[in-house]
């Protein structure tokens, strides 16, 4: 293995990109991911926002680069060059909006399209907390298994599954074969780039 100045080994960086329509709640999944906390006013995400974390897992540490899409229909032609190089695809949609979980089939669709079978995909049924439930864990399961994905519920508000989530999907990731000198828990470094604090934050639409 080769190592960098100081004898440090740069850590496998995977690129986890978030899509799905607009409100399904991809910025709150991050957002209690990476600060454990959940913001009740919605902005929407303007372009793409980028956040990177690093994961240190029980045998091994990982860096992971999270990019978060925006949902609206304006910002489509932007998402197929972000998923072209991405480990993993979370496709989010609202357990109380069966829109969006009929729309789920064909993000699935464009990330198969750009990526074929070099991608783990984690469909993921968001808003678990909220009142009437519009599609069953039985029916967000059965597709997945349909479509050869990962399945998972999570309440970002709650913070329900949401570390379940992102350990699923670590433990699945290809290649892991930097060792961990530590076995934290997974809420340890933060790092934010500062172009990716310009795109949500400053306006909302």
């Amino acid at each position: 293995m080769s190592a960098t100045r100081a004898g440090v080994t740069p850590l496998p960086k995977y690129k986890l990109v978030f899509l799905g329509d607009q409100s399904v709640g991809k910025t709150s999944i991050i957002s209690r991911f990476m600060y454990d906390k959940f913001d009740n006013s919605y902005q929407a995400t303007i372009g793409i926002d980028f956040l990177s974390k690093t994961m240190y897992l029980e045998d091994r540490t990982v860096r992971l680069q999270l990019w978060d899409t925006a949902g609206q229909e304006r910002f489509r032609s932007l998402i197929p060059s972000y998923i072209r190089d991405s480990s993993v695809a979370v496709i989010v949609y609202d357990v109380s909006s069966r829109a969006s979980f009929v729309n789920s089939a064909k993000w699935i669709s464009e990330v198969k399209a750009e990526r074929g079978g070099d991608v783990i995909i984690a469909l993921v049924g968001n808003k678990t907390d909220l009142d009437g439930r519009e599609v069953s864990a039985a029916e967000g399961e059965a597709k997945a298994k349909e479509e050869g994905v990962m399945f998972i519920e999570t309440s970002a508000k709650a913070g329900f599954n949401v570390k379940v989530l992102f350990r699923k999907i670590a433990a699945a990731l290809p290649g892991m074969e930097t060792p961990s000198t530590k076995a934290d828990e997974d809420l340890v470094e933060v790092k934010l780039t500062g172009q990716a604090q310009q795109s949500a934050k400053s306006s909302c639409c």
